[in-house]
């Protein structure tokens, strides 16, 4: 798996885990789903990603993410 489909991946798990605790545990979680959409669209403003350099670290190779 490539960089930039692990983020696309962890993002998209990240906002469904988000919106599981908005309808089961508190409107409040709402929050996190904004928090997550911000990030995104920062990063695709900055080129930026946190998310993205924890999975360097991990060892998650750069490349193409539509091969």
């Amino acid at each position: 798996m490539s960089l930039d489909r692990a983020v696309l991946a962890f993002a998209g798990v990240m906002i469904l885990l988000s919106v599981v605790l908005t309808a089961f545990v508190s409107p409040l979680f709402v929050w996190f789903t904004v928090f997550i959409g911000l990030n995104m669209l920062q990063s695709a403003f900055t080129g930026w990603c946190p998310a993205a350099l924890v999975f360097k670290r991990l060892g998650v190779k750069e490349g193409c993410a539509f091969r």
